[in-house]
């Protein structure tokens, strides 16, 4: 593959998503290499002037009124990175991790960070190499960025923590292939990186910013989209099996209530049904409306995909802000005394502020919690009306073939009504939350990181609440031949029973529940959105 040549300007999730499962090359584009190096010299003009600047000529935090002079600014920065390295818990997976080199370099490669090119091609070369930093999941407050997560990964730059060296000629997937555990020195060694001798500003740039909730978020959306496509295309063969009606999908309805999402997701309902034997052989039946779970696919579905429309926003320009601090302004238009908080210097300002503070990003994250849970809940509730023999217009009670002897799908509703109440839980935003750290100066802090990991769980449940309505919805169908449902509604089928078989009598469930997952994540079943 062509490699990507960031600028921290215009990198987009399907480039992400390229660079993270298929390793397509990343390189530092040259004319941002050129913004880098103007704001370079800013920073090295304040050193050498031994100007105040904080994180520059004094320490971090609560420690900002500690001067720093040049001598002690290299220790300074391998000393960031230590200390600042206090992450616990299971490790970002391979995915997130070479996500959040990417987010962290293209950030860099924007020009107001202050470091040096060398900093930026490390990174590029970390990923094109496959060596992937030991980065714990917890210990982020989304405040000054997600400092422990980046310090661990900006360790291995200096040869220091530990890394995953993996084989970089494997075939991509999503799937973990962690390749060998070692120390920061053996990982670079092993991939022929030299390890970089951090100069002023450089570790603070490296450590402040939102890279480890934007990895996981972004990664995160991706798989959204797919499930939300696939809940539609799974909703509309629910709908079927149920002898449910397609006049809730009328194009005028959605029209008067015009929700973009609501409209797409009305029109693929109209798309899956279009030559449904099933459909027309009640078209008289007299039944007038069906219930919520049916008839409202259009307006939960459509504000579940509204929502990552506005997450997908707010991620795409997060990925391409400045979001360390201070930040660095080459050649300044401001004329006179500079305004306080400003250091003005030979060559531009440097501008103290808070960029590097989660919130836009931790309240996408709940945001997503939230809807996810909304699109299992739904789900949840077309796989009980499916089961219910009270309710699923004669099919089988439970989907039993033989029902008493056999109990059929009476267990998998119960897994996803689990699943879904589970959710909830997980649901409740992280970022109303807020605790003070270091001494006071971090008084209000957005828990970003905390969201993200919570919504990784979501994501998980939702995917499998999903793959119980394919493998339910897919017996349903069975149960109504020979009437079948429309050519997507089969190919579908055809998708889910290629790993699940029809169900003929009781056998154990969760490893087809696993499948389909898997065939979810794939995108499999989406894809017939696209026939």
């Amino acid at each position: 593959m062509n490699p990507i040549h960031i600028n921290g300007n215009d990198l987009t999730l399907e480039e992400l998503r390229e660079v993270v499962y298929a390793r397509r090359p990343v390189l530092l584009e040259t004319e941002a290499r050129e913004r880098v190096e103007r704001a370079r010299a800013v920073v090295d003009d304040l050193v050498a002037n031994d100007r105040l600047a904080y994180a520059i000529t004094t320490g971090v935090g609560m420690l900002s009124d500690v001067r720093i002079s040049a001598e002690q600014n290299r220790e300074l920065q391998v000393n960031l990175l230590r200390s600042h390295a206090v992450g616990v818990g299971e490790p970002l997976s391979e995915a997130e991790t070479r996500a959040m080199i990417l987010l962290r370099a293209n950030s860099l490669a924007k020009g107001f960070s202050g470091v040096r090119p060398e900093v930026i091609n490390t990174l590029c070369e970390m990923l094109n190499r496959g060596v992937h930093p030991v980065i714990p999941s917890q210990g982020s407050v989304g405040a000054s960025g997600d400092l422990a997560p980046l310090a661990h990964l900006a360790l291995v730059l200096i040869g220091e923590g530990e890394a995953f060296v993996s084989d970089t000629t494997r075939a991509p997937g999503r799937h973990e292939r962690r390749g060998k555990r070692l120390s920061g020195a053996k990982a670079l060694a092993a991939a022929q990186i030299k390890p970089l001798n951090l100069e002023a500003k450089e570790a603070i740039s490296l450590i402040n910013g939102t890279q480890a909730m934007l990895a996981v978020g972004t990664l995160s959306l991706l798989s959204a989209e797919t499930l939300a496509d696939t809940a539609d295309v799974l909703g509309a063969m629910s709908l079927d099996a149920l002898k449910g009606t397609d006049a809730a999908f009328d194009e005028r309805l959605h029209t008067a209530r015009p929700h973009p999402g609501q409209i797409k997701v009305a029109a693929n309902l109209r798309k899956m049904l279009e030559g449904s034997a099933l459909r027309e052989s009640h078209r008289e039946c007299g039944k007038v409306q069906d219930a919520y779970s049916l008839r409202c696919i259009p307006q939960v579905h459509g504000a579940v995909r509204d929502t990552l429309a506005f997450c997908r926003q707010v991620f795409e320009t997060e990925m391409n802000s400045a979001v360390d601090n201070p930040l660095v302004f080459p050649q300044p238009k401001q004329v006179g005394a500079p305004r306080t908080g400003i250091i003005a210097e030979a060559h531009g300002d440097i501008v103290s502020g808070g960029n590097f503070h989660g919130e836009p990003v931790a309240f996408a994250l709940d945001y997503l919690a939230i809807v996810l849970s909304a699109l299992a809940g739904i789900s949840e509730r077309r796989i009980e009306r499916l089961v219910n023999p009270a309710l699923n217009e004669g099919l089988p009670p439970f989907l039993a073939a033989g029902a008493g002897l056999n109990s059929g799908f009476m267990m998998p509703q119960v897994t996803a009504a689990a699943l879904a109440s589970e959710n909830k839980g997980l649901a409740h935003p992280a970022s109303v939350d807020s605790i003070t750290t270091s001494g006071n100066k971090e008084d209000y802090v957005s828990m970003g990181m905390g969201g993200a990991i919570k919504l990784k769980k979501v994501i998980a449940n939702t995917r499998n609440v999903l793959a119980i309505e394919a493998i339910a919805a897919a017996q349903a169908l069975d149960f109504r031949a020979p009437l079948k449902t429309g050519k997507r509604g089969q190919q579908a089928h055809a998708a889910i029973r290629s790993v699940s078989p029809p169900v003929t009598h009781d056998r154990v469930l969760s490893g087809d529940f696993a499948k389909v997952a898997e065939l979810i994540e794939s995108g499999k079943i989406a894809e017939v959105l696209k026939s």
